[in-house]
């Protein structure tokens, strides 16, 4: 019993560091990851779920993060252009409103725009940000997005855009 409790709290970590790696690039998809596995081990020390059935949940959940991975390749989107796709497309009902080369169209224009635009004084300048999200909703308003009664959409997406900005700010 002892091991598999020690099987458990290991995959979890290891999980959890994937997650992790998602929360700074990703903000979609670390919302979904962080919510499964939270669920996950919520149910497994409610005493709802067995160790074998948290490890398999725990398994499943490594390989959404393995296919999530291989997603971008699969729409010819990077792992960034992945994540604005992911924002854009996080309310469900969006996908029926656009063609998903139009949403890939949108991914690549907003990466492209953000990288062309993208300032050093970002994080300290309001100025910047206000500047950056004036071009965002711009384009947004171009493509026509998000349709009506879907306003959170934009906040959404403006969310992954700070995210990205901040992070490559980091890098570069």
């Amino acid at each position: 019993m002892k091991e598999k409790n020690l099987a458990v709290e290991l995959l979890k970590k290891l999980i959890a560091e994937q997650v992790q790696i998602y929360r700074r690039t990703n903000v979609v998809k670390s919302e979904k990851f962080s919510e499964i596995i939270q669920s996950a081990m919520n149910r497994y020390l409610n005493g709802m779920l067995t160790n074998e059935e948290v490890i398999q949940e725990l398994l499943n959940l490594a390989k959404q993060i393995a296919a999530a991975q291989k997603e971008g390749e699969q729409l010819g989107l990077t792992a960034d252009e992945l994540a604005f796709y992911d924002a854009l497309t996080k309310p469900q009902a969006i996908k029926d409103f656009y063609e998903n080369e139009e949403l890939i169209a949108i991914t690549k224009e907003l990466a492209d725009t953000l990288r062309k635009n993208r300032t050093i004084d970002w994080q300290k300048r309001d100025s910047a940000r206000a500047k950056m999200r004036m071009m965002i909703k711009k384009l947004l308003r171009k493509h026509r997005y998000p349709p009506e009664g879907m306003d959170d959409a934009v906040q959404t997406v403006m969310t992954q855009c700070e995210l990205w900005t901040d992070n490559t700010d980091m890098v570069s």
